[in-house]
C-alpha cells in the first residue's frame, strides 16, 4: 500500500472524499468501536478467513505450508480441530456453506471444499484471478481478489453470476480482503488498513466505515500484521475481529461517531 493510497484512504474515512464543506453535507457515517471481551488467539496464526458457525469459530490461516483450516474453542483460542491445506499453496479466506467448508488460495487459482464435521477434502475447484476473501449470503457465494471487484458465485456450480465494482462516493475502494456478510451488507477488511468498509452488495457502494485503529496494544502490534478477520454470530447479535499474528481476538460493539 503506497502513502498516497493510505492518505487517500484516511482522507475519504475522516471526509467522504469531498471538500470539506461538501462532506459536512453527504460524508459516509464512521463508527468507532468498544472492546466487549478480548480473547487468546494463535499468535502464530496468519489470519486469512474467520467465521462463527453454529456455536463455533472456524479461521482459516495461511502462507505456504503453514496454511490450514481450523475450529477454534473461542474462550481460550485452542485449536480443537485442524487440517493442513497442501503445502504448496497459500491459503486465503473461507465460508460455510451447509455441511462443508470452502476455501480459497491465493495464486494458485484453486479452492478446496472440506466436510465441516471431519474435515476431509472432499472436491476442488477453480477460479480465475487472486483469490483474498469468501463470504455468502444464502444464495452465493461473494469473492474478494484483492481488487475493487466483489465476484457473486454460484455455490452449486462455482460460476460466476455477476460482479460490482466497490467505491466510496465515487471513489474505488480495492485491496479488499476478507469479507463477512452482516444484516445485508458486505463487511470488508481493507488490507494494511485499520477499517472496515461497509458495502451495499447491490451496487458496490460503500455505506460507512468502522474504525478500528489503535485496537491492538502498541506493544502486541509491533510483533503482529495486519488487521484481518471478522466473523459474525448473527444469533447473539455478536462481532468478533482479529488479525494475521495477532495474539488476542476481540468481541466488539459499535460505537456511532458524529
Amino acid at each position: 500500500m503506497t502513502l498516497r493510497r493510505r492518505d487517500l484512504l484516511l482522507s475519504l474515512l475522516a471526509a467522504g472524499g469531498l471538500g470539506a464543506a461538501r462532506a459536512q453535507r453527504i460524508a459516509l457515517p464512521v463508527w468507532g468501536v468498544a472492546v466487549v471481551k478480548a480473547y487468546p488467539h494463535d499468535p502464530g496464526a496468519f489470519t486469512q478467513g474467520l467465521e462463527w458457525h453454529d456455536g463455533h469459530l472456524f479461521e482459516s490461516t495461511g502462507l505456504e505450508g503453514q496454511s490450514s483450516i481450523r475450529r477454534v474453542r473461542l474462550e481460550d483460542g485452542r485449536v480443537q480441530q485442524k487440517v493442513d491445506v497442501p503445502a504448496e499453496h497459500f491459503g486465503e479466506g473461507m465460508t460455510i456453506v451447509g455441511d462443508e467448508i470452502l476455501s480459497l488460495t491465493w495464486k494458485s487459482q484453486l479452492g478446496f471444499v472440506w466436510d465441516k464435521k471431519t474435515f476431509k477434502k472432499k472436491r476442488e475447484f477453480r477460479y480465475a484471478g487472486e483469490g483474498w476473501g469468501l463470504t455468502h449470503n444464502g444464495e452465493h457465494l461473494i469473492m474478494s481478489d484483492g481488487s475493487t471487484q466483489l465476484r457473486f458465485l454460484d455455490p452449486a456450480t462455482m460460476k460466476e453470476v455477476r460482479r460490482v465494482s466497490v467505491s466510496a462516493l465515487g471513489r474505488p475502494l480495492e485491496q479488499l480482503n476478507e469479507l463477512e456478510w452482516v444484516d445485508g451488507q458486505v463487511w470488508a477488511n481493507v488490507w494494511q488498513q485499520d477499517v472496515i468498509a461497509r458495502i451495499d452488495p447491490a451496487s458496490g457502494q460503500v455505506r460507512g466505515w468502522i474504525d478500528l485503529r489503535g485496537l491492538l496494544p502498541p506493544a502486541q502490534a509491533r510483533q503482529a500484521d495486519v488487521l484481518n478477520g471478522i466473523a459474525y454470530d448473527a444469533a447473539g447479535k455478536r462481532i468478533f475481529v482479529t488479525g494475521k499474528l495477532w495474539p488476542q481476538l476481540f468481541e466488539i460493539r459499535l460505537v456511532p461517531r458524529a
